[in-house]
Parts: structure tokens; C-alpha cells; sequence
């Protein structure tokens, strides 16, 4: 790391002049961006100071919000391909002040993006004192640990309004002479090309030769993979998306550079880039909901159960067509105290809910019935769905065993298609 110390003075002086009732940034886009910083929602002011700096030095950068991970996020460019983005990111990381680059991902039906986002000029600042119409505005002055301070990224940032400082170059990205998972980040691209859609999912990362599970990971990331630990090298990675048909694949861990021969694994600058290409379920197919899960001797469900739930009903709405029936499981003989829903449709809490009694049988089909309601509630029609209780009939594990709490589940059965 080389480290030097210029005597900046004066040598740039911006105040960025705002109305007190600004317009906050837009919602990004479906499609893949080539970031720079990334800011808390509490500071959407620093986030929108530096975009105009990269501007005023003739980037064409922009910000926007990204709700899934709540945070504000500077980028220079916009891509509806991985591919291209993740070249573009190699080519922005060689410049000393984006060394740190990396490309957000965010989820969604691509086509229905706004497509002007990839080559639109960036709206340039107002750097005037005031309004044209004479009234004052809120002023303010961006520095350096302003910035800092509130960003994760790790980007040279440009002094304001000071003496003297200490610029610091970011390290280079290393390029190993054995390349391992063990030095190389992977970027798993879980995509579903039927719909130009970049979806949201979990991948297992499972020991090849053990069948052992290691770790969950995050879909559409960076990170580095687990070493396996056994004879082979190798790694499977499973990927698992509500409304996506499973889909398995294996990674060498010593040599993965082997694998790039692969149509799945390819290699994009220092990234290895393993890409999911996910179909919608087929007639036939069963999934459990495992993201879905329950009050006790309850039908209704915990608040983390939404994001499944939602890409289930995104599956219903992109295919009017589909029919499915959902097969609710409880654990054992269970006979006793059962909520459910009440008058309020507060899908996700106990408070208003009715109480009674039931069966185990009872309770499965309760649980159906609440997830088909949900889906109701948003506009599926009822006559595309069907509900089957099982009650304790077909357990997954021994009901006194530790995994019993996952004889608890909602099964989704595709009818037709």
C-alpha cells in the first residue's frame, strides 16, 4: 500500500446547495450496478453529495435506494447482464478510486426496469447559493470523514475545504498463481431466463463426499466458500427458490479453474461466476415452504415467513394458469388449544386472533388454509388452489426427535401449469 501526502488547500471547494423539502432517490431498478459507496438510510444527504462530486468530475454516477438491503447505493453504471457488469467492475476496480468497486444485484423482472437507466446522463447538481427564485436553501459542505465515516465500501474518498491530507491508495486485487476457492470470491447468479428475472433464494453448500450440509448462503453475493475438507475437493451447491425447480451443482475447491470448462462456472476477471439457471415448477412437482413457519398451536404465521410467501405469489400472478394444493403436516397426535385466523386478517400475529380446539389433523389444515387465504387476499382466485391435511400421518422425523419442529410444514403440490 503506498501511502503519500498532498498539500490540497483549496484545490477543490464545493457547497452543494438543496431545498429543505429535496426529493428523495428513486427505488432501484431491477439489473446489476457498478457501486462505489453504499450509505444508511439516515444519511441519503452524503450519498447524494458524492454522487454529484462523481459527477462534477465527470462520471456518470447516480444514486438510488435498495429496500432488500436497506441502504443507499452510489454506482457509476447500470447493466441488465451480469456478464457485462462484472466486466465493466474488473475495468472500474484499475482505477485507484474505485478499487473497491463491486457490482449490487438487484432482484426483479428485469424487462420491466426502466432501460433508459444504461445510457441516461446522470441530472447535474445545482452548486448555486439559491434558488432561482430567490429563496434560500439549505447548504451543505461534504468532507472527507463525512463520507468516511458512513460508508462500508472501501473507497478513496476526495478532501473538501482542507490543508493538508493523507490520501491512501486501496490495495490491488491480487491475482494468486494457484487460484483456490480458498483465495478466489464466488459469485453465485441465481437467474431465471424464461422471465428475465434475477431471483432471490438461498444455496446450500453441502460436503460432496459426506452429503453434509455446511453453511446456507445468500444468492446473487460475493463470498468465499468453505473448505470442504475431504478426499475429493469437492463441493455441491444446492439452490433452493420458492417456485424454482431445485438445482444441484459441484465446485472443486483446490482447482476450480477445472470447472470453468463447465457451462455453468465461468471465470470473469478474479471472480468465478456460478450461475443457478432456474425454471418454474412443473406439474408434479413438491416443495416444502421452508422459509413459512408458525406461531405455536397456531395457524398463523411468524413475520420472517413473508419473503417465501411472496415468491409464491409471484409465481401465481406470472402464470394464471397454475393450479396448486397445499398439504398441511403437524408433528405426532397433537389434541388441544389452536389459533387462528381472526376478523382482522392479521396474517402475522397472534393479536386478534380466534381461539378453539383441534386436532392435530385440525391444526395441518388450518395452516394450509392460512397461506391459501394469504394468497387470496392478494388477488389469486380461490379455485386455483386446494388444501390437504395430513395432521402427524407423514413426518419427516421422529416426533421426539431434535428435528421434530420440521414435521411442521406447508407443502406446495403443482397441479397443472
Amino acid at each position: 500500500m503506498k501511502t503519500c501526502t498532498y498539500a490540497l488547500g483549496l484545490l477543490i471547494s464545493v457547497c452543494l446547495s438543496f431545498t429543505t423539502q429535496a426529493q428523495h432517490a428513486t427505488e432501484l431498478a431491477p439489473g446489476y450496478y457498478i457501486v462505489v459507496s453504499a450509505y444508511a438510510p439516515a444519511h441519503e444527504n452524503i450519498a447524494r453529495s458524492y454522487a454529484t462530486i462523481l459527477q462534477q468530475k465527470g462520471f456518470q454516477a447516480d444514486y438510488g435506494f435498495n429496500s432488500s438491503r436497506n441502504y443507499f447505493f452510489v454506482y457509476l453504471r447500470y447493466f441488465t447482464d451480469l456478464k457485462e457488469s462484472l466486466r465493466e467492475m474488473q475495468k472500474t476496480r484499475k482505477q485507484s478510486e474505485f478499487a473497491g468497486a463491486w457490482v449490487r444485484v438487484v432482484s426483479g423482472n428485469i424487462t420491466a426496469a426502466n432501460a433508459k437507466q444504461e445510457t441516461q446522463q446522470a441530472p447535474q447538481a445545482t452548486v448555486s447559493a439559491s434558488e432561482p427564485d430567490g429563496k434560500a436553501t439549505e447548504t451543505a459542505s461534504l468532507n472527507q470523514s463525512d463520507i468516511a465515516a458512513q460508508s462500508p465500501a472501501p473507497v478513496t474518498f476526495v478532501s473538501l475545504q482542507v490543508d493538508e491530507t493523507e490520501v491512501t491508495d486501496n490495495p490491488e486485487i491480487k491475482q494468486y498463481a494457484q487460484m483456490t476457492l480458498g483465495n478466489t470470491e464466488v459469485f453465485l447468479s441465481l437467474y431465471d431466463a424464461a422471465n428475465n428475472r434475477i431471483v432471490d433464494g438461498v444455496v446450500k453448500v453441502m460436503d460432496a463426499d459426506r452429503k453434509r450440509l455446511i453453511k446456507e448462503v445468500r444468492g446473487n453475493e460475493y463470498l468465499l466458500l468453505p473448505d470442504p475438507k475431504n478426499k475429493s475437493g469437492r463441493l455441491t451447491l444446492i439452490c433452493e427458490s420458492i417456485g424454482y425447480r431445485r438445482i444441484e451443482q459441484e465446485l472443486n475447491y483446490p482447482l476450480p479453474l477445472a470447472d470453468t470448462v463447465k457451462d455453468y462456472v465461468d471465470l470473469m476477471g478474479t471472480t468465478i461466476v456460478m450461475n443457478f439457471n432456474l425454471t418454474r415448477y412443473r406439474a408434479g412437482d413438491v416443495t416444502t415452504l421452508s422459509g413459512v413457519s408458525f406461531y405455536n398451536n397456531a395457524a398463523l404465521m411468524l413475520p420472517e415467513s413473508k419473503p417465501d410467501l411472496d415468491l409464491l405469489l409471484q409465481m401465481m400472478r406470472e402464470n394464471p394458469r397454475c393450479r396448486i394444493r397445499l398439504h398441511g403436516h403437524a408433528n405426532g397426535n397433537y389434541h388441544g388449544r389452536i389459533i387462528t385466523l381472526g376478523a382482522n386478517k392479521n396474517f402475522f400475529s397472534l393479536e386478534g386472533g380466534k381461539e378453539g380446539t383441534g386436532s392435530a389433523k385440525d391444526l395441518s389444515e388450518s395452516r394450509a388454509d392460512v397461506v391459501k387465504e394469504y394468497l387470496q387476499s392478494h388477488g389469486i382466485d380461490a379455485a386455483r388452489m386446494e388444501v390437504k391435511a395430513w395432521g402427524g400421518k407423514k413426518p419427516l422425523y421422529n416426533e421426539n426427535s431434535a428435528n421434530a419442529k420440521k414435521n411442521l410444514r406447508v407443502e406446495v403440490e403443482v397441479l397443472s401449469e
